[in-house]
Formats: C-alpha cells, structure tokens, sequence
C-alpha cells in the first residue's frame, strides 16, 4: 500500500458490534476471552470492545459484566457500530493504538482459540488485511438440503488441501485489518450491510496486502431472525424460503464428499 508500511502490531483490538445479543454474546466472549490468552500474544496490549447498537435488552450490562469495554451507539446500523468501536478502541489503547491491529468477529460467533494468534502471525508477515472464512454451527432451523445446498453455494472453486484457498467471501465475523490501512482506506463506513465488503474493496483499491485464507474460520450461528437486512442471517433465510418452494431434496451436507458442519 502506498505510503503505508505493514508493520509488526503493538496491540491487538478486538471490536464486536452488537443489537439485542444478550443471548448470544456470552459464548461469544468466553471465545474470545479464550483467544486473548494464547501464549503467542504474551507481552502485548489486548482490548475487546462491544459496540451496542441500539439495544433494548441486557447486552451492554453483559459486556461489562465479561470486562469487555463498551460503546454504546444508538444507530440500528451495522457499520457505524463497527466504525464505533474501533474508534473507542484505538483511544484506549492510546499510544499503542496507532500501530494496533484491528480484529471484527460478531455477537453470535464463536472464533477458535488460535484465531488472535493466526491474525497476529499473518499480520508480522506483512499482510495489511486477514480476510477469513466462517462456519455454520448446527441448527435445527435449517433443514439437510438447505445445509446442502449452503455449502455447494459457499464452498464452490475450493481446491483439494494442501492447496491454499483464496475464497471470494467477506465475513465482518472474520476479518482483521492494521490501524493504519484502516484509517487510510476510510474505516467502516456506516452502511446497515455490506459494510466490511466495502472496507476491503477500498484496501484493494489502495493496492494492500489482503489475504483471504480458510486457515481459521469462526463458527456463527445458523439462525433466521438476522440482524442484518441483507446480511448473512438473511441470506439463510432466503435459502429456506426457496427450498420451501422446492420438492425435490439435494444431499446431507455429511455425505461423502461434503465438509462437516461445525456444532456448536
């Protein structure tokens, strides 16, 4: 990126934007917490905020209650919920936010135990963005040819292992980016969707270093009251309204040759 070094971090900020998780975010951040205390992160700053947005349920108290640091943002907008808690993060962090990197995960998402560590590993390479993928946990809401076709649909063009992936998806669950491409590209901006595709489509076209990797995806959840209007949950949502439609059935998601779904 020009003008831009990628620079070894000197801070991880982990940001969760939330409306109405109190049921979710728990899990959500005993995940995190778990990631935060793997030994490759020893000697450096580690801060989780929770941006909630718009809630009217026990989802700030929750945050607080885990030691996360919060920001409250009264915007119903995914995006601008995003971009609030980086700001409040990278201002916590102080000094050490300004080479800090930024990672995005969601209330109803659980990251792996190595997921900080991985993006910190990636970021010490030179990548200027970590672009992961996800995993649907196991819901009793979606039925076996919808998980079916989710994956044909998300999976396609993925090569057999060893062979890295370089998939086409944006996840805000999993994405990380360094504090000085972000602010350079113009942080979240604030969109009620679509708000992380569009900070990594201004990364590229500011000639960074992305990498979109399957090494460490994040579980979320498979559920039908999204957040988003025209988010993720939606998406699922109209897979099954589409497979309500249609008679015949596609094949379980565990037949051979299918990937495994994630449980919860």
């Amino acid at each position: 990126m020009k003008g831009v070094r990628a620079r070894p971090p000197t801070a991880l900020a982990v940001v969760v934007p939330a409306h109405n998780e109190a049921r979710e975010l728990p899990a959500a951040l005993e995940a995190l917490r778990e990631a935060g205390l793997h030994p490759a992160l020893a000697g450096l700053p580690v801060i989780t905020v929770v941006a909630a947005d718009a809630c009217t349920d026990a989802t700030p108290a929750i945050a607080a209650r885990w030691g996360a640091a919060l920001v409250e943002v009264p915007a119903h907008n995914v995006g601008a919920a995003r971009a609030a808690g980086v700001a409040r993060a990278l201002r916590l962090l102080g000094s050490a936010g300004e080479h800090a990197w930024i990672a995005t995960t969601d209330a109803d998402s659980l990251v792996p135990p190595q997921w900080l560590a991985h993006q910190l590993r990636c970021a010490r390479q030179g990548w200027h963005c970590v672009v992961g993928t996800v995993r649907l946990r196991r819901s009793a809401a979606l039925a076996s040819h919808t998980l079916a076709r989710h994956h044909a649909h998300y999976f396609a063009g993925r090569p057999d292992p060893p062979r890295p992936w370089g998939h086409p998806h944006v996840h805000g669950a999993n994405l990380g980016v360094g504090a000085e491409p972000y602010r350079a590209a113009g942080g979240f901006p604030a969109l009620t969707h679509g708000e992380d595709r569009a900070l990594v489509t201004a990364l590229a076209q500011r000639a960074c270093r992305i990498l979109r990797t399957d090494e460490c995806p994040v579980r979320t959840s498979a559920r039908l009251d999204p957040r988003a209007p025209h988010g993720f949950g939606a998406f699922l949502q109209r897979m099954v309204l589409e497979d309500a439609r249609q008679t015949h059935a596609l094949p379980h998601p565990e037949a051979p040759g299918a990937a495994p779904y994630a449980d919860r």
